[in-house]
């Protein structure tokens, strides 16, 4: 069968097992944005990710033979929490590989979809440890392997979404912004649309710092990356797959690179101003409107919120790297003069009346005429960071940039 026929055919499939979720407009972002913003909430669904759909449709389908010597996937969240919850719906035995570092939320959710059904193996450090482990053990012990997206029935599943859209919303849809990792869920969907909305443009949208479909369709070849950036977890991917390039390659329109620091805001925004959790994979496709705001003008416009499995413990992280995103968390190594007052100096004569000290690490050094310190800042107005230079400059107080300085941010600040 064709691609688009794989996924009618895992639309009956999933009949009764995923129910059909909302596809509602957003009143802020169509507001903001000039357009009519619908947001597909595939983080409402009963494992709060899409993931479901593919795991499902490539279980159900396997013979008899196949469901009795059970499954075996490697995740690290979303598609091990689908697989859990077929395994538990088809009363199939399943194996599911997540490295030890996995927060013990996500294993604790893995456990409650799967319940019996599910043995949880923590090994490895990495996603790519775990996985080496399942597909050593698939193949040793001749058991499926339920991969999270280079798969034609994983593929056929992800792409009911498509069919769904389309089913609830009967006007032409100018632009549909679908969230990449692996690809699964853009190959799927981008098939449906080609064939059945043509005009429709498809964006794909990535984490800047996993830019691995992106980098693969410029080469022409699939092209694995060296290191990628892990925070924005559901789509930081090395190595897309090879169906999922082949039928990218051929059906994207573009591919949006986003600052992890802008998904971070993006969290933040919807949580503040539309009561919603996502995850940062599921904040992708809003947090891309920006840059696209002239294009969309007007228009009729689709954002699949892939997901809601986000840590709370991550919120520090998220507020973090959004700030400094938006200019207004700044890091300094100051040389502070030991001297009495000189931070009181520093304080009253330096900083602004809004502006606050998040970060004060000073070691003392009786020797020494200056000692040094790691300050943070948090400001109001991000363009206050030149008058605070300026001054300091002024007040003769030597420092470093620490934004500017990725190595030693890191070491210092983490």
């Amino acid at each position: 069968m064709t691609i688009f026929k794989q996924v009618v055919a895992a639309k009956k499939q999933l009949d009764g097992v995923v129910s059909p979720t909302p596809l509602t407009q957003n009143l802020n972002l169509s507001e903001e944005f000039k357009s009519n913003i619908l947001l597909k909430r595939e983080d409402l669904q009963i494992v709060r990710s899409y993931k479901i759909r593919g795991a499902y449709n490539k279980i159900s389908t396997l013979t008899e033979e196949e469901k009795a010597q059970g499954v075996v996937c490697a995740s690290a969240g979303n598609h091990a929490q689908g697989v859990a919850y077929s395994c538990n719906l088809l009363k199939i035995k399943g194996k599911i590989y997540m490295p030890k570092t996995t927060p013990k939320q996500k294993v604790k959710q893995v456990q409650l979809f799967g319940k019996s059904f599910v043995e949880i193996v923590l090994t490895g450090d990495t996603f790519d440890d775990a996985y080496a482990k399942a597909a050593q053990d698939a193949t040793k012990n001749n058991i499926t392997f339920v991969h999270p997206f280079d798969d034609l029935k994983v593929i056929a599943g992800q792409g009911t979404i498509a069919l769904e859209i389309l089913e609830s919303f009967k006007e032409p849809i100018d632009f549909v912004f679908v969230p990449i990792g692996g690809g699964g869920l853009a190959a799927g969907l981008s098939e449906i649309f080609k064939e059945l909305s043509p005009n429709t443009k498809i964006i794909g949208v990535e984490p800047e710092g996993a830019s691995s479909m992106k980098t693969s369709i410029a080469n022409g070849v699939n092209t694995p990356l060296e290191t990628i950036d892990k925070f924005v977890d559901g789509a930081a991917v090395k190595h897309v797959g090879n169906l999922t390039f082949e039928i990218c390659q051929k059906n994207l329109d573009d591919i949006v690179l986003v600052p992890e620091g802008k998904v971070c805001t993006t969290i933040l925004r919807l949580y503040n101003e539309e009561a919603m959790v996502v995850e940062p994979a599921g904040a992708l496709t809003i947090a891309a409107l920006d840059f696209y705001k002239d294009q969309i003008k007007g228009k009729n416009v689709v954002c699949i919120v892939s997901g809601s499995n986000n840590d709370i413990e991550r919120t520090a992280e998220i507020k973090e790297r959004s700030l400094l995103y938006e200019g207004l968390m700044h890091y300094f190594m100051i040389q502070f003069p030991q001297r009495p007052g000189a931070l009181k100096e520093f304080v009253n004569e330096i900083l602004g009346p809004d502006d606050d000290i998040t970060y004060f690490q000073f070691t003392k050094k009786n020797s020494r005429e200056v000692g040094p310190a790691v300050v943070g800042l948090e400001l109001k107005n991000k363009n206050d960071i030149m008058a605070i230079k300026n001054k300091m400059t002024h007040k003769g107080f030597e420092f470093k940039y620490l934004n500017e300085k990725q190595d030693l941010f890191t070491q210092l600040i983490g």
